[in-house]
C-alpha cells in the first residue's frame, strides 16, 4: 500500500479510504490511486479486509457440483447479490465432503449467511444452522426450523405433467422416483395424487432412482425386461434421469414420443439441447434464486424477520419427447 501511496503521491490513509470505497478521497484522488495500483500490480488483500471488518458482507452457497439445475441456480444468485451489495462465496459438496462438513468451512470464513441449493440436512440439522447464521433453503421446505425455503409448488408442477399426459389419452404412466434428492418426496407424492384424481390408482408404476442418468438407465432395463407392457408415458422425477431413460429406451430402438412419451423436470440446458429435447417442468430458478438472496439480505439487515417459506409455481414445457399413446398389442411392441 505504502508504493501505491508513492505512486499515486498521495498518503497511505487516502489510499486505505479509496480501496475500501470509505469517503473522503475525490474522485480524481481515487482516479489515481486505481491507476497507480494497476501499474503496480498491486490488489489488496480481501481477506485481510473482511478480518478489520464486523460485517464480511459475505453470503456462503452450499452447492453440488454436478447438479445442473444447481448451476442455473447459482447464475441467478449472483446478480442480485451484487445488486444488494452482497459478495458469494462458493463450495460444494462431494463424495469424500459432507453438507455439514461444507457448512463449517463457510462459517469459518465468516459468511454473514447462507444459501443451501437442496440441502439433505435433517430439519435438526438444518435448525441448529439456523440458530448460528440467516440461513435459507432452495428446493426444500424448512418448516419449524427456522430456517427459510424457496422452492417450485412441486405439487403444482406435477399436476401439469399428470394432466397433460391423461388429455393427450394416456392412462398408464409410470414414474421413476428421485429417491432422497431435493423434491423428490413431493413429486412422488404428487404423482401418486394425479393418477388417483384420474382415476388410475391401479395404474401407479414407481420405479427406484436417484437423481442421475445411471437410474435412468436402469429403469429403461427394468421396463425393458418386464413380464408387463411397456407404460405408454414415464415421468422423471429430473432430468437427469429422463436423459438416463431415453438413452436406454433409444439403445433398445425405441423413439419417443413414437413409441412411448417421456417427460422430466428442471427445464436444465440438457433438456433443451436439440438431440434431446426434452418436455419438462420449468422450475423458474431466476426467480427461486431472486427470492432466495433477496429473503436472506432481508434478514441480514433486519434480524428481526422472521424466515417465510416462498413457492414458486412451474411451468410446463412441452418439446418432443412427448404425444399421444401408441396402438400397441398386448406385448407392449407396435403393431
Amino acid at each position: 500500500m505504502a508504493d501505491v501511496a508513492a505512486h499515486a503521491g498521495v498518503s497511505r490513509a487516502l489510499v486505505s479510504l479509496a480501496f475500501r470505497d470509505r469517503p473522503g478521497a475525490s474522485a480524481q484522488t481515487r482516479d489515481r490511486i486505481f491507476r497507480a495500483a494497476d501499474e503496480l500490480g498491486y490488489r489488496p488483500d480481501t481477506a485481510a479486509r473482511l478480518l478489520a471488518r464486523s460485517h464480511s458482507g459475505v453470503i456462503g452457497v452450499v452447492v453440488t457440483m454436478r447438479n445442473l439445475f444447481h448451476a442455473d441456480l447459482v447464475d441467478g444468485i449472483y446478480p442480485i447479490a451484487a445488486e444488494l451489495g452482497y459478495d458469494i462465496l462458493l463450495a460444494a459438496t462431494a463424495p469424500t465432503r459432507n453438507e455439514r462438513q461444507v457448512v463449517e468451512s463457510l462459517l469459518g470464513h465468516r459468511c454473514e449467511g447462507l444459501i443451501l441449493l437442496g440441502p439433505t440436512l435433517t430439519s435438526e440439522q438444518l435448525a441448529t444452522v439456523g440458530r448460528q447464521v440467516p440461513t435459507v433453503a432452495i428446493s426444500r421446505s424448512a418448516p419449524g426450523t427456522g430456517v427459510g425455503a424457496v422452492h417450485a409448488a412441486e405439487a403444482h408442477g406435477v399436476r401439469q405433467v399428470i394432466d397433460y399426459l391423461v388429455e393427450l389419452g394416456h392412462t398408464d404412466i409410470a414414474h421413476i422416483d428421485g429417491g432422497s434428492g431435493s423434491g423428490s418426496a413431493a413429486r412422488r407424492r404428487a404423482y401418486r395424487t394425479g393418477m388417483q384424481r384420474h382415476g388410475l390408482a391401479d395404474r401407479i408404476r414407481i420405479l427406484p432412482g436417484d437423481h442421475t442418468e445411471a437410474s435412468g438407465l436402469a429403469a429403461a432395463t427394468t421396463l425393458l425386461t418386464a413380464d408387463t407392457p411397456l407404460p405408454t408415458a414415464v415421468f422423471a422425477s429430473n432430468d437427469r434421469t429422463a436423459v438416463g431413460l431415453l438413452d436406454g429406451l433409444r439403445r433398445d430402438g425405441l423413439r419417443p414420443p413414437r413409441d412411448i412419451s417421456i417427460v422430466g423436470y428442471d427445464d436444465s440446458p440438457l433438456a433443451q439441447l436439440i438431440h434431446i429435447d426434452l418436455t419438462t417442468v420449468n422450475q423458474d430458478p431466476a426467480r427461486q434464486a431472486e427470492h432466495a438472496v433477496r429473503a436472506l439480505a432481508d434478514r441480514l439487515e433486519n434480524p428481526d424477520t422472521p424466515a417465510r417459506d416462498v413457492a414458486v409455481q412451474p411451468k410446463l414445457v412441452v418439446r418432443g419427447t412427448s404425444g399421444p399413446p401408441p396402438n400397441r398389442t398386448d406385448t407392449g411392441i407396435l403393431p
